[in-house]
């Protein structure tokens, strides 16, 4: 059977610009999210910028593959490198700027300059695709194999790791470029989940009796997967290795999760199966914990219903925000730290538990063998990947 490790890691986020200072900060209860108004024409509301304005998603992409490559101790061109990038969001930020200025301008104005610059307008208006952020960096690295884009709501981080675990295991690649990045935070991303009532006023709390929503951040992880016997050859550091994913969909609802989580329970029954794992084998689960009401509590009762009271739990967006589809990928990379240096981080923003859950309240020394991450989207899609030393 073919082993998957993880080779190379680099991150992005509201806690840091690297994977290092952002666990440091994780490890302290830090918290990256700050009130912010990047639009004049919104309100001030909690936010987990990366710096002090929203990021772009093409160079916040361009920034992390060039550290994944560096910590991987890789030299592109890499043209048989599997390359599974995924974005919930990709250039949305840029079509909304386009719209913005199609109606600020006249009509006729707007197609005289479009006509003047067809050929630029063009190339542009091609490279804001929303598969064009995986494309791009497949170029970066001179990749000329298997690119995929894949884009599940929230889902999308673990289901593009899944993905890339699975060409692996499969002998269609020796090494894969995976994870996701997410520059979400837009006039039209923040207006949608305020009028859903699903943004939080002061900050993030998950799993808190006075949680109030989510917060919505920006960043990314991207993961180097190699084969063990690749990773071997070239002694290359491991930071653990992927055991087996699970990924099914409610069938419920555009944005409620089916109540008695059906199909979250699948997931996970499907990824411990995969894994060779039992519920009693799990040490630490980075539930999804978006700090919604409905959210917390269905993950909850799934987590309560599935597992002992002993394993540990914790949510990282009290640190980091929201990063919608590029959530699992910080997820699985806090995870992998975990499981790297034995200490488990805390739930950030957490200071009254609604809920009967070994939450990590500070971060702590813990024997950490095996560890679940959960991403629940919207449209009831649910990924769930276990990870090992």
């Amino acid at each position: 059977m073919v082993e998957v490790v993880v080779t190379g890691i680099s991150l992005v986020s509201a806690l840091g610009q690297n994977l290092a200072d952002s666990w440091q900060q994780l490890l302290a209860g830090k918290s990256g999210i700050k009130i912010c108004q990047p639009f004049p024409e919104l309100d001030p509301r909690p936010l987990g910028l990366i710096d002090k304005q929203p990021a772009q998603v093409r160079l916040l992409t361009q920034q992390l593959v060039a550290s994944a490559l560096e910590d991987a101790g890789l030299v592109y061109p890499l043209p048989n490198c599997g390359v599974v990038i995924g974005s919930s969001r990709s250039h949305q930020a840029v079509w909304e700027e386009m719209a913005k200025n199609r109606w600020t301008k006249g009509k006729a104005q707007e197609v005289k300059e479009m006509l003047n610059s067809n050929a630029q307008f063009l190339e542009n208006w091609l490279d804001t695709l929303p598969h064009m952020n995986a494309i791009a960096a497949t170029r970066q690295i001179g990749a000329t194999g298997i690119v995929l884009a894949p884009m599940a709501a929230c889902a999308t981080a673990i289901w593009a790791i899944a993905q890339a675990a699975y060409l692996i295991k499969s002998g269609q690649c020796q090494q894969v470029m995976t994870g996701a990045t997410e520059a979400a935070i837009t006039p039209l991303t923040l207006t949608g989940f305020h009028k859903m009532g699903a943004l939080a006023k002061t900050g993030a709390y998950p799993f808190d009796l006075r949680r109030e929503g989510l917060v919505l951040g920006e960043g990314g992880a991207i993961l180097i997967l190699e084969s063990a016997a690749s990773a071997k050859q070239r002694q290359a550091k491991v930071y653990g290795k992927i055991l087996g994913f699970g990924l099914t969909t409610d069938a419920y609802h555009a944005n409620t999760p089916e109540p008695k989580s059906q199909s979250a329970i699948a997931a996970i029954k499907q990824c411990l199966q995969r894994s060779h794992l039992t519920p009693k084998d799990i040490d630490y689960i980075h539930a999804h914990g978006t700090a919604t009401q409905i959210n917390d509590q269905v993950e909850s009762q799934l987590i309560q219903s599935l597992f002992s009271q002993q394993v540990a739990v914790s949510s990282t967006k009290g640190a980091t925000g929201h990063t919608l589809g590029a959530s699992g990928a910080l997820g699985v990379a806090f995870s992998l730290m975990a499981l790297q240096q034995q200490i488990l981080p805390l739930c950030v923003g957490l200071q009254q538990p609604e809920f009967d859950l070994n939450l990590v309240r500070e971060a702590r020394e813990s024997k950490v063998e095996r560890v679940l991450c959960f991403s629940f989207g919207f449209g009831g899609q649910n990924a769930v990947i276990a990870l090992g030393k």
